[in-house]
């Protein structure tokens, strides 16, 4: 791989060995293949639209270029549409598609952005809705052809004579260390802030990134993509499959992912853990709907993988895997393609028990940490056992350090560290030290050099004596249950730890069924007396595995699960905690019937 410095030079790369099938999408009902050269003519032709618009560099600053949003799902012409404003000397401005107009206005306003890209007519009446409010923006361009809307293949006409001279021209004097893009993150509470990357924080992130993945034996260079782009994860992973030769197929839907798969039969996919626990939930539904001896032979082999360690060398238990194998987890492989070697997992802790059942069945577990502003792999735990180990986030990634502040903070530093906050100076001198990132989360490195995630340090809390709790080692610990499907513990300023729990209904309901519990909604079921009894009594068995402080005294049980869509979720899926908190204020209330407040203005 020749050394390169900017993001777009993956072009150069792959008109080196062109691909019939660089980037693929579903186009009515049928898979469309974007061949290396159709691909590179597009973005050329965007560049010289919207150079031809007057979107430039401006004087070669962060906030004197001009900047562009983007707000879409994953689709080819995402990334086209990256590309085609890098080579503009323009900075990308992505949204999560389900970004709410009241964030939107705010981000488009404060990043104040020239033109927008949007996916579909719902994406496009949001930012119509704001429009008026937004002076920088001129024009709105659809990826779906709409009525009323300008369709961006207005834009995509034959170049004119001396276009290419133009942006190589501009491209000659774009360098590593000009801002790429500017992500919003989404955060688990407080204003979104602008993360400014370089191309050579991505792209440092990516080549290191690119030199793990080529390690692993894949069948074919085939990914199936469907976390959003705007985030650096799935955005990082799109630059090492640009440079290292892959076919990128974008799944329909979140919903057809199962589907998709069977189609694409992937070689490698990223996740987050919560699609895990889905898919999991899914493969354990099938298992309940087996009868006799398929079914003692599924739930066995549930067990197996439970077991499964890295560097067992038990010859009864790689028998008993290879058993395993053959009559269950093949089924496993095949309902996601059948060509999978590893999937990495990254954005929030993975449970271990995950892990070790995909693991054990020939489905590599590679979890990674790092945030948006590490552009964003720390580290990561890679395809061969000697560096991959259940319960950390890996080795750290070449060219990046870490070091653990005295109270337990992990600092990181190097090229894939952002350039800082936008329009926030002081933000960014709150996290950016000496060329140290304090990321916010506290963590260890074991004596083996892998990084171990042990909480996020804004969530720890202090109860009402004065003791604190780390609550995500017990969240993670108690989710293992396969009961258990959301869970977030409480009790800041109170006298002892509680819970809101979302049951897993794949597994109670059977549960029920077996004990002859009857109910007619699930705010019925989780008011039932038999079924608190149950998770108390789940609660209770891991409660000794903490100290007294840590364990938990009272659970509340929720009918719905927390989501993206109902707000409790950020885009990543990671919980809101303080939007929970207050969402179900009442319940947590509930769960300190002794607790009276001493302040008299509030005493009838």
């Amino acid at each position: 791989m020749e050394k390169a410095t900017r993001l777009f030079d993956c072009m150069i790369a792959q008109a080196k060995e062109p691909k019939a099938d660089l980037l693929n999408a579903k186009e009515n009902g049928s898979w469309r293949s974007y061949s290396t050269e159709e691909v590179h003519t597009m973005i050329n032709q965007l560049s010289a639209a919207l150079l031809d618009l007057g979107v430039s560099g401006g004087d070669g600053t962060t906030e004197g270029r001009d900047k562009i949003g983007l707000i879409s799902n994953g689709r080819p012409e995402w990334i086209i549409t990256d590309l085609a404003v890098q080579q503009t000397g323009a900075i990308l401005v992505p949204l999560y598609p389900n970004t709410g107009t009241k964030e939107i206005e705010q981000i488009l306003n404060e990043a104040e952005v020239k033109y927008v890209f949007v996916s579909s007519k719902d994406l496009c009446d949001k930012v119509k809705e704001v429009h008026l409010n937004i002076p920088s923006l001129k024009a709105i361009f659809t990826f779906d052809s709409i009525e009323s809307c300008n369709h961006w293949v207005t834009l995509l006409k034959p170049l004119k004579d001396g276009a290419l001279q133009k942006i190589q021209q501009i491209t000659d004097h774009i360098i590593e260390d000009d801002v790429a893009t500017i992500i919003y993150t989404s955060g688990t509470t407080g204003r979104p802030k602008g993360v400014m990357l370089t191309h050579k924080n991505i792209m440092t992130n990516a080549m290191a990134s690119g030199d793990i993945l080529t390690r692993i034996p894949l069948n074919e260079k085939r990914v199936l993509s469907f976390l959003p782009l705007n985030h650096i994860f799935e955005k990082m992973c799109t630059y090492v499959y640009l440079y290292y030769g892959f076919s990128i197929y974008y799944a329909e839907s979140m919903d057809t992912i199962g589907a998709n798969m069977k189609e694409v039969k992937p070689s490698l996919f990223t996740a987050v853990p919560r699609l895990l626990e889905k898919v999991f939930e899914k493969i354990m539904v099938q298992g309940q709907k087996l009868t006799g001896i398929k079914r003692k032979i599924f739930f066995w082999s549930v067990r197996v993988a439970e077991a499964y360690e890295i560097n067992n060398s038990s010859l009864w238990y790689k028998i008993k895997l290879a058993i395993a194998d053959k009559l269950v987890y093949s089924k496993w492989r095949d309902a996601i393609g059948g060509n999978i070697n590893a999937i990495v997992v990254g954005s929030s802790a993975c449970p271990i028990k995950l892990e070790k059942i995909f693991t054990a069945a020939n489905i590599v577990i590679m979890e990674g940490y790092g945030l948006t502003e590490t552009s964003p792999v720390i580290a990561v735990n890679c395809y061969q056992k000697s560096d991959r180990k259940f319960g950390t986030v890996g080795r750290l990634l070449s060219g990046v350090q870490v070091k653990i502040a005295p109270d337990g903070e992990i600092l990181c530093k190097g090229p894939n560290v952002m350039l800082g906050y936008y329009k926030n100076p002081d933000l960014t001198a709150d996290v950016l030290e000496g060329g140290w990132f304090h990321t916010g989360d506290i963590g260890e490195l074991d004596k083996d050099s892998f990084l171990k995630i042990t909480d996020r340090k804004k969530e720890i809390f202090k109860t009402s004596g004065g003791k604190y709790v780390a609550p995500l080692p017990i969240e993670n610990k108690m989710k293992e249950n396969y009961f258990i499907e959301q869970m977030m513990v409480v009790g800041s300023e109170r006298k002892f730890v509680a819970a809101l729990i979302v049951p897993s209904y794949t597994h109670l309901n059977p549960w029920c069924k077996e004990n002859g519990i009857t109910f007619s909604s699930k705010n019925e079921l989780v008011k039932d007396a038999r079924v608190i009894k149950l998770y108390q009594s789940i609660i209770d068995n891991y409660n000794p595995e903490f100290n007294h402080v840590e364990q938990v005294k009272k659970i509340s049980l929720l009918p719905n699960e927390w989501s993206i869509d109902s707000g409790e979720l950020t885009p990543t899926g990671k919980m809101k905690r303080k939007v929970i908190t207050e969402k179900y204020k009442a319940e947590i209330d509930k769960m300190y019937p002794c607790e009276v407040s001493e302040d008299p203005t509030l005493v009838n």
